[in-house]
């Protein structure tokens, strides 16, 4: 695939995905209520939609139903959307801007902003279970976004990295927190992906790896760019890690190092990934290469 090519591609799924999300919060977030004006606020501003792109782009490459990927793109985008918007309270990262713009709480109040999280995740799953499939479809995509977000996924990802924060963790216990806190979600998008496709057992086991291979990746390129970018850059304060005592990558193996681990099991998740699917693994390939040399 040529990156043109990939662009196009990239950008065709980017407008299923918002127009996926405009049908959603104009179903579920009506514009009489605060706290669903502050979510919309958040949940419409724009971003990567890498999740909501993975779901695309798996269900794609299978042969799947894309108008129910379509759907189950936009819940796992708005379970995302709360979990941003409930990092960047006061009493966790205490960030003031997402996207280049004040973060939720800083526009609508902290009360407001964490009702708006509340809803958001709600409302994900009522998406899932709105979506035009059969119903063993939407039992499995809400089944793969419950366990990438709950106690087994994203939570305790979560609950790792603050159990961790000022310590010294190993390598090990770092792959441990972001297998959860980042590659788990994205796996559920992978996973929901391959659910509107009616995905065999065997090539969902080989999706999860890809999926937590890049979320791994993508956690070490965030780690660097969290000391190299600069806040224009990322539409989000840089060196929170360092300010809240964190270890991360960057600070174990140094920018350079982390950098090349991140290449390195890109370029062995990419080979695994052309093995088994061929050249209609093409998107998802050049995917994990971009986001490897991301800048923001």
């Amino acid at each position: 695939m040529t990156l043109d090519a990939y662009k196009a591609q990239y950008e065709n799924y980017l407008a299923c995905a918002e127009k996926g999300l405009a049908r959603a919060a104009d179903c579920y977030l009506p514009e009489q209520s605060e706290v669903c004006r502050a979510a919309r606020y958040s949940l419409l501003s724009g971003g990567k939609r890498i999740r909501a792109i993975l779901v695309l782009a798996v269900c794609d490459m299978l042969g799947g139903d894309m108008s129910a990927a379509e759907e189950f793109a936009a819940a796992v985008e708005m379970l995302h959307c709360y979990s941003l918007i409930h990092d960047d309270l006061p009493c966790m990262d205490d960030d003031d801007y997402r996207r280049g713009r004040p973060s939720c709480h800083k526009a609508f109040g902290e009360s407001t902003a964490t009702l708006a999280g509340d809803v958001l995740l709600t409302e994900a799953f009522e998406t899932i279970l709105g979506a035009d499939a059969a119903p063993q479809i939407r039992v499995n995509a809400a089944k793969a976004l419950a366990e990438g977000s709950g106690s087994r996924g994203m939570i305790l990802g979560q609950e790792l990295d603050i159990a961790w924060e000022e310590k010294s963790p190993t390598r090990e216990i770092l792959d441990e927190i972001h297998h959860y806190k980042t590659g788990a979600l994205i796996n559920a998008a992978v996973q929901m992906g391959a659910a509107a496709a009616q995905c065999k057992q065997e090539q969902c086991n080989i999706l999860k790896q890809y999926a937590f291979d890049l979320g791994l990746v993508f956690q070490i390129v965030d780690d660097v760019l969290d000391v190299t970018a600069t806040s224009e850059a990322l539409g989000k304060p840089v060196g929170s890690d360092a300010e809240n005592g964190k270890v991360t990558f960057a600070t174990l193996y140094g920018t350079d190092g982390a950098m090349k681990l991140a290449q390195q099991i890109n370029e062995e998740n990419c080979k695994r990934m052309e093995r088994q699917f061929g050249e209609s693994a093409a998107f998802l390939v050049m995917l994990a290469q971009q986001l490897l040399n991301r800048k923001n």
